[in-house]
């Protein structure tokens, strides 16, 4: 029986992820030849081929998808293994997978992070950037020991919470928009004009569809964007104005390029909470995230 390496079953995942050998090997740092040698002893070992390479990428075949499917498994066996098995180690160690919101991450977590890693240095933070709604299905599936995320009403079953810190949503405004002569500024305001959509898909953007639903009005959107910093970019050049949390502002709209409003509405009250899975015990490195960023 050939030997499969597991170094090349996570080049392989990576290979699938990226969907293609060359930003595959850029992501794992690592050259293009060489990685593409892994996949030819991986198919080897194997006795079948996994991928289909043309100029524009990748493909999978169909043992490919099932080699896929197969891996992500054993990969995430290997890593509940030695996640696992350091724990029971004398100090707090250990990996912790750490699911975040775009605005948190810009917000809140490096500061607490960095707190974390001064009392705990041989904890791995392994950080993922997510909506909410994915956090809380990482959660539920396991896939996340510990998710920072939007505070929702209805938090699944199974899943805990509690809350991290207040960020007020803000209105952000191109410096010669009309809106600036207001010092505070309703929805109704905002839905006058074009709204860039920032981090689609997401449970800020979710709301605002939702409260404008609830006064029958309709949000003219001309561009979506998946980050904060592009939506500002938008926002610069005219295209839009947004609703972003103050957070966000803080670190993306905070200068004199941009004009800040409260938004005069009683849900104005955005709010970050840390969630994690149910458990009768955690890894104690898991339990020292959860008080840090409860802290």
């Amino acid at each position: 029986m050939h030997h499969v390496d597991p170094i090349s079953l996570q080049l392989f995942l990576t290979v699938v992820r990226e969907g293609s050998i060359k930003r595959a090997a850029e992501s794992e740092h690592i050259a293009q030849s060489a990685l593409s040698r892994r996949m030819a002893d991986l198919e080897h070992a194997l006795g079948v081929p996994l991928l289909m390479r043309s100029s524009k990428g990748v493909q999978l075949t169909e043992a490919g998808e099932r080699a896929h499917a197969l891996g992500k498994r054993l990969n995430e066996d290997l890593e509940a293994f030695v996640r696992e098995v350091r724990s029971l180690s004398g100090n707090v160690a250990g990996i912790v997978r750490l699911f975040a919101s775009p605005s948190s991450v810009v917000g809140f977590l490096p500061e607490k992070l960095q707190a974390f890693r001064a009392a705990y240095p041989e904890v791995e933070i392994a950080l993922q950037e997510r909506t909410t709604a994915e956090i809380l299905r990482a959660c539920l599936d396991d896939r996340a020991d510990v998710g920072v995320g939007a505070a929702l009403k209805d938090v699944p079953r199974g899943v805990e919470a509690w809350h991290l810190a207040d960020d007020p949503l803000i209105v952000v405004l191109p410096r010669k928009h009309p809106l600036t002569k207001l010092r505070k500024i309703s929805f109704a305001d905002v839905l006058k004009f074009p709204l860039i959509g920032m981090s689609v898909g997401g449970a800020l953007d979710n709301l605002l569809r939702e409260k404008a639903e609830s006064i029958h009005a309709v949000i003219r959107q001309p561009v979506g964007v998946t980050s904060y910093d592009a939506g500002c970019r938008m926002i610069e050049v005219g295209l839009g104005i947004a609703i972003m949390p103050s957070s966000a502002v803080s670190a993306y709209a905070g200068t004199n390029r941009f004009v800040r409003r409260p938004l005069d509405e009683p849900w104005r009250g955005w709010s970050l909470r840390v969630y994690a899975l149910r458990k009768s015990t955690r890894l104690r490195a898991v339990e020292a995230l959860i008080a840090t960023l409860r802290a």
